[in-house]
């Protein structure tokens, strides 16, 4: 049975993807065999996360981003311990955008080189 972190995150997941009950409900019984999530163990949690982060179908624009980098870009934002309004300057100036979404997946790759850049010089 899955533990209340992981089974946020399935929702979360859910959320940001936009998937309707039903589209959500047949992915999970398609990867996992289970209908609720809240069945899953976690090796069935790590099937179902692979899948929405590595599958196609959840690019998240048609200049292919993927949910894998935007989460990565999140996480990384987080570790630096950048607010929005931080982040949405630092995009702003250094890549002319002021949303995640509007990257096409270079632009995303390389984003994510230059917060990992930030993220190690800060660390030294």
């Amino acid at each position: 049975m899955l533990d209340n972190k992981k089974l946020a995150v399935v929702h979360i997941v859910k959320k940001e993807l936009n998937l309707s009950e039903q589209q959500y409900r047949d992915t999970l019984e398609k990867i996992t065999g289970r209908r609720t999530a809240r069945e899953l163990d976690d090796a069935g949690f790590n099937k179902l996360m692979r899948y929405f982060a590595s599958s196609k179908y959840y690019r998240l624009n048609q200049d292919g981003l993927t949910f894998r980098q935007k989460m990565y870009i999140k996480h990384l934002r987080d570790e630096l311990g950048w607010d929005e309004a931080h982040f949405v300057n630092f995009l702003r100036k250094y890549y002319k955008k002021t949303a995640i979404e509007s990257f096409t997946r270079k632009e995303a790759s390389k984003l994510i080189e230059s917060l990992k850049g930030i993220l190690g010089h800060g660390r030294k």
